[in-house]
């Protein structure tokens, strides 16, 4: 099987990078062990430029934001795309709108794996850019990573951590520097 580490997000906007540092988080933290290949992708704000490389794979979990009603900042949501919660709304910012829409079309053409959403509440912040992140997200971050690790052992995969020290902050920092190479989006032009 084929799984895939997929965050989705955009950095310059705080907490609504979170999805993108949260998998360059784990890729730098985490090697998996098991009878599965687990790859680790920071895709950015791609959406459909991804579904070439999201069909690829088995199993995804996506991590992103959420739009929630009545919900706080930090409040962490786990559920099956195909089984999205009623509360989930999808009319945050347009990184979200676009990746549901990928991921409708995914499905309409019969290709969509089975996608897990791991998706927090962030705060909003308009029109000014930040690489910052709220302490109720940098908090919520280490349950999504609790609900990813968990939802891997399920699946026979063991996350032997390689660099004890990463820190999500830190990454934050040079999340900009990563994201999907080059190379694999040739061919794939919208």
């Amino acid at each position: 099987m084929k799984i895939l580490i997929l965050g989705i997000g955009n950095i310059l906007f705080g907490d609504e990078g979170i999805g993108v540092h949260l998998a360059n988080y784990i890729d730098e933290k985490y090697d998996f062990v098991g009878p599965h290949q687990v790859d680790v992708i920071d895709g950015g704000t791609l959406a459909q430029r991804l579904i070439p490389i999201i069909t690829e794979y088995d199993k995804v979990f996506i991590f992103d934001c959420v739009d929630v009603d009545e919900a706080k900042i930090g409040d962490v949501y786990f559920f099956d795309f195909r089984e999205v919660p009623e509360c989930v709304s999808w009319q945050g910012s347009a990184h979200e709108v676009e990746m549901l829409q990928t991921l409708q079309m995914i499905e309409m053409m019969g290709d969509l794996p089975e996608t897990k959403i791991i998706g927090v509440v962030p705060y909003v912040i308009g029109e000014d850019t930040t690489f910052s992140i709220t302490p109720e997200v940098q908090n919520a971050a280490k349950l999504m990573e609790k609900i990813l690790l968990t939802e891997l052992n399920k699946l026979g995969v063991e996350a032997k951590v390689k660099n004890p020290d990463v820190k999500l902050t830190e990454i934050a920092k040079d999340s900009y520097k990563r994201g999907v190479p080059e190379e694999s989006l040739k061919g794939y032009e919208i």
